[in-house]
């Protein structure tokens, strides 16, 4: 496995500042983070489409109404 030193942090560094860790992830895509030199995690960041982000009022509430009928038990049961 070849590791990229610019995108490598150790444990500690990544325990003691982990805004650092998330924005070497957005500027590289990908950091490893090691433990007594090995590999311990790999974090990995691909950005979302603006299309993927949010559901749209429509589908949130289609989505909620299934959601009502399908648990209406539990509903009536939390309103006594």
């Amino acid at each position: 496995m070849i590791i990229d030193t610019d995108k490598t942090v150790s444990m500690t560094e990544a325990n003691q500042n982990f805004s650092k860790v998330a924005r070497m992830a957005v500027e590289y895509g990908d950091v490893t983070i090691l433990k007594n030199n090995k590999v311990f995690l790999t974090v990995h960041y691909e950005p979302q489409e603006e299309s993927q982000k949010a559901a749209s009022d429509e589908d949130v509430l289609t989505s909620s109404e299934k959601l009502m009928k399908r648990n209406k038990h539990v509903y009536e049961e939390l309103a006594k």
